[in-house]
């Protein structure tokens, strides 16, 4: 085998790559919004959600691609595993495509190419420019194979080669080659087409062929389950699934092809064509694997959770639950999981409201622990939301994302300060157990009426920004209520200022019921900023 065929095969299989990887940017960037919306309202339903992965791994050429957004998707809480399992199911059916394509005996390099150049050259318009890099990634990946095809004829005169593809047609081997060459390539598309390359030469056989294609299914599961990786237990047991898939489909049809004259009745369908025979052999393994796995997705899950143990954590956790930096590839994803982010530190806060109003009524048998704890989550999230933040506004985003990130900004920086004056509530509870007064039956009950208004205001304030809403009469209804606290903590203030002039109520309870209906005041304020930040927007972000 010389140098120059070396050179060959290495700079078809580069072209390959390339062009996968151009046209995957392509129609990501031209579809990656739509996609999103598809796997999230259509996957409700398992078999839908089958056709939606089938669907988008056939636009965008790479099960792989597809499989990753989905444990993206599930680490973001987006999808529930049930749900996911579908769409991995449909992204094995869509990556057919690829292979059914190079397949075909007609000149797509030359033909997309053309067509790439065309658009690229027509002008600035940013659909057009799209178009030409995804006509252009197809031409070049049509390019890569033929090029792959060229270098691997003088091949099948090499003894070292026919050797190693004899090897390669033990059931055995040949799946752990096609595992290894797919999770190495990390693309079951241009393995396969490598492999399509190779049958091209007549050096192997179809039933050889076969083999080393059921380990590729094995192999392209390496992507996925590098995804996983630091993600929670859910995303993890959505990798195995797609791991168990085709595990259980090569164990399957490796019986099959053993006892059954399955290449016989391949090459009687497909004729002569090596490649078309792969593609058929391809189509039929991962149709027949979803026809038979679907209906059983409920033990799949089970597996899964059996192999990927334990229940979500009680306390927490100090990191971010949905975002996860490798789905930036994707900016409408991206600033959603950011969106899920900010509602999950919003509950954290309505959560330590109350507990903060709770403790100042009857501290006892309370653990101020876990109020601690949660806190330095909020400080922690405030952090690192508004980081990622920062960094999701340099993408391309569509104009609604763009409002939504800008927003998120201000919702929390003023959720952060809701925090902090929840832990002044706390501070004033202990300062009062401390010095041994108690309130007059009077004054907390006054305090307790704050209180409930301001809980109201919050949590409506909290599901505008959650839901999006831009109902000015909604919206109304919170600054009416901010309104209403400020009129009841200056009635308040003045009613205790009379008793303590009255002297029933020392000086020091008196200073400590003016921070409590500052605070609650300021908290008010603070709920109002929230219910402004999607006063101005002029349609509804949130999709789920």
């Amino acid at each position: 085998m010389s140098f120059s065929t070396v050179l060959s095969l290495m700079g078809g299989l580069g072209l390959f790559l390339f062009g996968i990887n151009i046209m995957g940017d392509g129609l990501e960037q031209a579809a990656g919004n739509r996609m999103k919306k598809l796997l999230e309202v259509l996957t409700k339903n398992r078999f839908v959600g089958m056709l939606v992965g089938l669907f988008v791994t056939a636009v965008i050429q790479s099960s792989s691609a597809t499989t990753v957004m989905v444990v993206g998707f599930v680490n973001a809480g987006l999808l529930q595993l049930a749900q996911a399992i579908g769409v991995i199911m449909g992204a094995n059916v869509g990556t057919t495509v690829t292979s059914l394509m190079l397949s075909v005996d007609l000149d797509f390099s030359m033909i997309f190419c053309a067509i790439g150049a065309v658009c690229l050259l027509a002008g600035n318009r940013s659909g057009l420019k799209t178009l030409g890099q995804i006509m252009l990634g197809l031409g070049m990946l049509f390019v890569g194979m033929d090029t792959m095809s060229e270098a691997m004829k003088p091949l099948r005169d090499w003894d070292g080669f026919r050797n190693m593809m004899a090897a390669a047609s033990n059931p055995v081997v040949g799946v752990l080659v096609g595992a290894v060459v797919t999770a190495v390539v990390q693309s079951s598309s241009a393995s396969v087409g490598i492999l399509q390359a190779v049958a091209a030469t007549g050096a192997i056989s179809l039933q050889g062929c076969m083999y080393i294609l059921f380990g590729q299914n094995i192999g392209t599961c390496i992507t996925a389950m590098l995804a996983s990786v630091g993600t929670n237990r859910t995303a993890k047991r959505a990798a195995v699934v797609h791991l168990l898939f085709n595990c259980i489909g090569t164990l399957v049809f490796m019986v099959i092809a053993s006892l059954l004259p399955l290449a016989d009745w391949v090459q009687t369908m497909a004729g002569d064509n090596q490649r078309f025979q792969i593609a058929l052999v391809h189509i039929i393994f991962n149709v027949t694997m979803t026809v038979l796995l679907l209906p059983a997705a409920p033990l799949l899950e089970k597996l899964a959770c059996l192999i990927v143990r334990g229940d979500a954590d009680l306390q927490e956790p100090m990191k971010l639950c949905h975002f996860d930096t490798r789905l930036f590839s994707t900016p409408p994803v991206a600033v959603q999981q950011l969106f899920r982010e900010v509602q999950r530190m919003a509950d954290i806060v309505t959560e330590n409201f109350r507990f903060a109003m709770d403790y100042f009524f009857d501290p006892k048998d309370k653990d101020i622990n876990d109020f601690n704890h949660q806190e330095e989550v909020v400080d922690y999230l405030n952090a690192e939301i508004t980081q990622h933040l920062i960094e999701a506004k340099g993408l391309s985003l569509n104009n609604n994302d763009n409002r939504l990130a800008g927003s998120l900004f201000h919702v929390v920086n003023d959720l952060e300060r809701i925090g902090d004056h929840c832990v002044n509530i706390i501070d004033i509870a202990d300062a009062r157990a401390k010095e041994k007064t108690a309130f007059s039956s009077k004054a907390e009950a006054e305090i307790q009426q704050l209180s409930d208004m301001v809980v109201t205001m919050l949590e409506k304030s909290i599901s505008i920004v959650k839901a999006q809403i831009t109902d000015v009469d909604v919206i109304g209804e919170v600054i009416q209520l901010e309104s209403k606290v400020d009129d009841l903590s200056e009635q308040l203030a003045a009613h205790h200022v009379d008793r303590v002039k009255n002297k029933k109520c020392t000086p020091k309870n008196g200073m400590l019921y003016l921070d409590m209906m500052n605070n609650l005041e300021r908290i008010a304020d603070h709920a109002d900023n929230l219910a402004a930040s999607v006063e101005k927007k002029e349609t509804n972000t949130l999709l789920w």
